[in-house]
This record gives C-alpha cells, sequence and structure tokens, in this order.
C-alpha cells in the first residue's frame, strides 16, 4: 500500500491468481488483493505468500463476514478488504492485529467505518457517486480520513484520485483484465503495472499534502 494502489485478483482459478499475483509484483505492485469469489482463493493466498516474499502485502476481498476474514488472515492475508463495514469483521481482524478496509459511501457512513476503527474507509462504488469529485468533497470535512477509492478506477483516471486526496486507489478488471489472463499475457500485466506505479509517484509528487497510508503503520 505504500506504492499508493492496491490491486484486486478477481480471475477464474487458483493457477490464474498465482501467475497474476506474480505478474504485479514483477511489474512493482507490492500490495495484492485476492477476491474470495475466485475459486481457491484462500489456497492463491496461501502460494503467493510462499512465492513471493515478505516484501508483499497479501490482501482478501469481497470479504462479507468475520469467519471469512478469520479464514483469510490464517491463510496468510495481511489485510481485508470488505464492499460493507461489519462491527464484527473489523473487530476480528483486529484481534488478528490486521489490516482492515471497510466499505461506505456517504459522509456518514465513511465517518462511522472510521470510527468503527477501518484503517482505511473504501469508498465504494466511487464512479456512481462522481469519481475524483466527489473524493475532493468528502476530503474537505473530512480530511483525517484515509480513503480508498474504489469502481471504476483506471491507468486513466487513478493519478486524479490520488490528486483529489485520496490515500490509496483500487484497482481491478481495469488493471487484470481476464482477457489478458486468459490468453496468458501476463507481460501485458507487468507492464500495466509500472505504468500505475509510475503516473502514482507523480501524483502523490504533485499532491504532497495527500495521505499516504502503511500498513506497517496501522499495525503499531
Amino acid at each position: 500500500m505504500d506504492d499508493g494502489a492496491i490491486v484486486v485478483i478477481r480471475v477464474a482459478s487458483m493457477e490464474q491468481a498465482v501467475a497474476t499475483g506474480k505478474a504485479l509484483e514483477q511489474g512493482g505492485l507490492r500490495a495484492i488483493e485476492v477476491s474470495l469469489v475466485t475459486p481457491g482463493a484462500l489456497s492463491a493466498i496461501e502460494t503467493l505468500k510462499a512465492q513471493l516474499g515478505p516484501g508483499i502485502v497479501l490482501g482478501a476481498g469481497t470479504v462479507l463476514d468475520a469467519e471469512s476474514a478469520r479464514l483469510a488472515l490464517l491463510s496468510g492475508a495481511d489485510f481485508i478488504v470488505s464492499p460493507v463495514c461489519s462491527p464484527a469483521l473489523v473487530q476480528a481482524v483486529h484481534r488478528y492485529h490486521a489490516v482492515v478496509l471497510g466499505g461506505a459511501l456517504t459522509p456518514t457512513e465513511i465517518l462511522m467505518a472510521w470510527e468503527l476503527g477501518c484503517d482505511l474507509v473504501k469508498v465504494f462504488p466511487v464512479d456512481c457517486v462522481g469519481g475524483p469529485a466527489y473524493i475532493k468533497a468528502i476530503r474537505g470535512p473530512l480530511p483525517h480520513i484515509r480513503l480508498a477509492p474504489t469502481g471504476g478506477v483506471d491507468l486513466e483516471n487513478a493519478a486524479s484520485y490520488i490528486k483529489a486526496g485520496a490515500a490509496v486507489v483500487c484497482l481491478g478488471s481495469s488493471l487484470v483484465n481476464q482477457t489478458l489472463v486468459e490468453k496468458k499475457d501476463f507481460a501485458a500485466i507487468t507492464e500495466r503495472s509500472e505504468r500505475l506505479r509510475s503516473l502514482i509517484k507523480a501524483a502523490r509528487a504533485e499532491a504532497s499534502s495527500a495521505p499516504k497510508f502503511s500498513p506497517k503503520e496501522a499495525a503499531q
């Protein structure tokens, strides 16, 4: 997450998830989220954890309840991402001293998620409510909350979200294209990863006041 991006892997098999994770890592992206809707997601997390080493921060996404979060953490996940914000889920993740991103959309929901203890608030689906302009508007009254916009974020607008004040951006199919995965064109995914990392680095330099997030910081 230090790189400013979390890339979501949502593919058709555990083998595809592992190969995709390796391609992202080769492109310099170190925060990788495996959605639990992926068949064999927990096995993919275990395998990636073993093969990519300590430099990678692995997460489980589309987590809807505390038990699923517990299983993901026991499989090696470093952080948990949910499209909703459940107090029980937040408590379960923190019990394992891990990082949690709870989902919210309105200002009230965002503040409630933050006060429940979310390390970042996943603003979802952000493209339906104004995109980067919405993040900028939320940052006005709530500048202390670390926001992670999700939904419709891609290579074309990722930098705009960072400039608007997002702590990190979350990308899925716009970066991990299922067609590329099925063709086994992982070199293209690596190239996209390198491009995203460069775009975010430049955007962060321009928006030096934007809140950055480190999972190490959250764990302290």
